[in-house]
């Protein structure tokens, strides 16, 4: 669990770096090799997201608490909003978690249903899923007068 912890505090740290290797890498791959490597991108950066929420749940603070925070303006968060928050971010490790497997899992399909998963259904999936939360955050604030 330290290792994990430190090797995640590391990454934070050089996102940045991180993200534009591995854009280039991409690119690299394009330009110098076919198309199969290519089909691995999704499954990365799924698998790369959920880390991001996942290891977010063992700080002081979620992601999603940061967020909700930086919306707020930066004050301190109404108890109900962080308990609200930490759940919200436990569900989405879920959501990312079953993306990242489906994807996974169409590196061994034909490429059509590869294509179609990863160009439009995930896509779709994504933002139905987010536009369930805002819907239903909207809800709780009213509910909660926060």
């Amino acid at each position: 669990m330290k290792y994990f912890k430190l090797l995640m505090n590391f990454i934070k740290r050089f996102a940045f770096v991180f993200s534009t290797l591995f854009t280039l890498g991409i690119i690299a791959l394009f330009c110098f090799t076919g198309l199969r490597e290519l089909k691995l991108y999704p499954v990365v950066m799924n698998f790369c997201i959920f880390c991001v929420f996942f290891s977010s749940l063992f700080d002081k603070e979620t992601i999603i608490q940061k967020f909700a925070r930086m919306s707020e303006g930066g004050g301190e968060l109404h108890p109900k909003i962080k308990t609200y928050t930490k759940n919200l971010t436990y569900i989405w490790c879920v959501y990312l978690f079953f993306q990242f497997l489906f994807s996974f899992a169409t590196l061994f399909m034909s490429d059509r249903v590869w294509v179609i998963f990863n160009g439009c259904v995930s896509y779709i999936l994504l933002g139905t899923f987010f536009a369930i939360e805002y819907v239903f955050r909207i809800r709780f604030k009213k509910k909660h007068n926060l």
